[in-house]
């Protein structure tokens, strides 16, 4: 019979454990989470006058914003605001 202590057993079964979980998360989740332009994209306005992101699939040109309700027209991307330092 083979002797192991429990510690080493332990260690044993978490490292097998997370090693699972690591393959399965390179191999299935991380491409999903890292690919490019996604479809929803195109769905995302976000208002010039109130700032509020929001997602509209009926509409392609324009769309009423939900906050403050002013007409909005399609933007190519959604402008980042800058950080100052």
């Amino acid at each position: 019979m083979i002797r192991l202590e429990f510690s080493v057993a332990a260690a044993l079964y978490l490292s097998i454990v997370t090693g699972i979980f690591l393959v399965y998360w390179v191999f299935f989740e991380r491409p999903s989470v890292s690919g490019g332009d996604s479809s929803a994209d195109k769905y995302v306005w976000q208002c010039p006058i109130c700032t509020y992101c929001y997602i509209d699939s009926r509409h392609s040109a324009i769309s009423v914003c939900p906050r403050c309700g002013s007409y909005n027209k399609k933007q190519d991307s959604i402008p980042q605001k800058e950080v100052k330092k």
